[in-house]
């Protein structure tokens, strides 16, 4: 989303000194399959280290360009840039679709690093979602803000349920599913992607012993029964 200025020159009026002959080879440094993400944090108790998704870095790169050109974002708000964990014991879905986006953080933040600010992301988006055993926590630099529900008989519900993850893992089942999909066509979710973008999605999702890295979750309504939020020296 950056736009490289123009260089201009100009030539002035009196003789040139000779030219000295530049070196025509560059070293490169090779890039890690694996690209961190804000590795410098300004201001912090304890350095902290962002989960990114283990995709070579030239998928990556070709990703940033194909989703800032459609101007893809995942959430309608600037992300903070700190990743935070959820798991579930059960998850289960209807309405499920998937594909790439581009979350953006705050200008100026402290948790850009050497992305620009920038994180790409996959999109999952449920129309109506229940989750057994939820429990989300955020590594504040030394200690976790906690947050569990749906412990007990009640579970966890949340209808047009959107996260931007950069991993996600657990035991995946679906009904009805096409791989594929331009994201611009979905139609079995609440939300669409831009076009020329992979996707997937289907009827219904279970994912058991749910584990994802997040940046944002949105949802139109949110229902946590036995909610509990405490610190604790450990996360998810």
């Amino acid at each position: 989303m950056a736009s490289s200025s123009d260089a201009s020159s100009s030539a002035g009026s009196t003789p040139e000194s000779p030219e000295v002959p530049e070196s025509d080879s560059t070293t490169e440094t090779p890039v890690s399959p694996v690209s961190p993400v804000g590795t410098a944090r300004r201001g912090r108790v304890r350095p902290r280290r962002a989960a990114v998704m283990a995709v070579p870095a030239t998928l990556i790169a070709a990703g940033l360009m194909i989703l800032t050109a459609q101007g893809a974002l995942g959430v309608q708000f600037a992300i903070s840039g700190m990743p935070f964990t959820v798991t579930a014991t059960n998850l289960d879905g209807e309405g499920f679709a998937q594909f790439g986006g581009l979350d953006q953080m705050a200008e100026g933040s402290p948790n850009e690093g050497d992305t620009g600010g920038q994180v790409l992301v996959v999109v999952s988006a449920i129309k109506k979602a229940t989750l057994e055993k939820l429990c989300q926590s955020v590594d504040l630099g030394g200690t976790n803000l906690l947050i569990r529900a749906g412990e007990g008989a009640q579970k966890v519900s949340a209808t047009n349920l959107t996260t931007d993850s950069t991993e996600l893992s657990g035991n995946a089942s679906f009904d009805n599913i096409e791989i594929g999909n331009d994201a611009s066509t979905l139609d079995k979710s609440h939300t669409r992607g831009p076009k020329g973008v992979f996707s997937q999605q289907a009827d219904t999702v279970h994912i058991g012993n749910l584990r994802q890295t997040n940046y944002a979750t949105t949802a139109a309504v949110f229902k946590l029964p036995g909610l509990k939020l405490s610190f604790s020296d450990k996360g998810c």
